[in-house]
């Protein structure tokens, strides 16, 4: 990567304080600036006043679950388009049905590889 690049920023929203650092570790590690937020309503928080290139999302939490966040980021506004990935334990087939149907961009399972969402993190963004 040129220095003069911008970093690929990525917001990922999980309730767990745990899989946040683990995300940051594995995403940092591998380049990218990474900002989080707790549950979807701080996520909608967040991207009100800020920017990013990719939402990583759980889908089990409080407040506002992932479907919810990834509807109401559909819904319109300035990251209308932005590629959300889901990552949860969950891997049944109407799970992702009903996320790609919400708009999800992919679908990673937990406990995940770190190369591996890098990977699915750049596919996505570029």
């Amino acid at each position: 990567m040129r220095s003069h690049e911008a970093k690929t920023r990525v917001l990922t929203v999980d309730d767990s304080a745990t899989m946040r650092g683990l995300l940051r570790h594995a995403l940092v590690g591998s380049g990218f600036d990474v900002a989080q937020a707790d549950d979807g309503v701080a996520a909608l928080e967040w991207l009100a006043a800020n920017d990013c290139d990719v939402i990583i999302t759980d889908i089990n939490m409080p407040r506002l679950d992932g479907f919810g966040l990834i509807e109401r980021v559909r819904a319109g506004g300035p990251h209308v388009d932005r590629p959300i990935l889901v990552l949860s334990t969950e891997s049944s087939d109407e799970k992702k049905a009903r996320a790609r149907a919400a708009g999800a961009t992919g679908w990673i399972v937990k406990p995940f590889d770190a190369e591996k969402l890098a990977a699915a993190v750049r596919r996505v963004v570029h």
